[in-house]
């Protein structure tokens, strides 16, 4: 069986589009390309990927755009080359010297990697510094509540437990003792 090329391409949210990614994968000379639109900050829940590790055969190539497109935290790229590496499938990007059939771009590979998951954290941090700064100015509210805390205080007052009051609200009883918490 000849060995064959797959693409993967990612973007993190709904309102993007993987269509530049998937020409980039096609120009490159992939024989099939997957894509998806989930966050590259976990491999859980990106059927795609799991798809395409589950396919990929010794001497295939795993192909993205760029080694961001495929983890965002060095941990997951190294399980992800790892499955690579076990299966003799080798990753190429078609924006970086990145060719895990070479010592050097695999040691490429690794020193991106370092450099995606600095990234991640820098902007996890500046997300923080903005959310601190709205709610000193009294602009940040955070999200709504999921649990009607007021019934869930109100039938706590009438003497319904927890447990009658999350089988009631069907919400988790979690819920209930947060919602009660929250009050004192």
């Amino acid at each position: 069986m000849t060995a064959k090329t797959y693409g993967y391409a990612r973007v993190s949210s709904d309102d993007q589009d993987c269509s530049i990614q998937e020409a980039a994968l096609i120009a490159a000379g992939c024989d099939i390309v997957r894509s998806e639109k989930r966050s590259g900050t976990t491999t859980d829940g990106r059927r795609e990927l799991e798809t395409l590790l589950d396919f990929l055969r010794a001497g295939d190539t795993l192909m993205v755009t760029r080694v961001d497109r495929l983890a965002r935290s060095v941990a997951d790229l190294e399980k992800i080359v790892g499955v690579l590496k076990e299966r003799e499938v080798f990753l190429r990007a078609t924006e970086q010297p990145i060719d895990t059939s070479t010592p050097a771009g695999t040691a490429f590979l690794q020193m991106l990697a370092v450099f995606a998951e600095f990234e991640t954290a820098i902007r996890k941090e500046r997300q923080m510094e903005g959310i601190a700064k709205a709610k000193a100015a009294g602009v940040y509210k955070g999200r709504k509540p999921s649990v009607p805390v007021e019934e869930v205080r109100r039938l706590k007052a009438e003497g319904v437990t927890p447990t009658q009051i999350a089988r009631q609200l069907n919400i988790g009883r979690g819920s209930v003792y947060r919602a009660l918490q929250d009050a004192n």
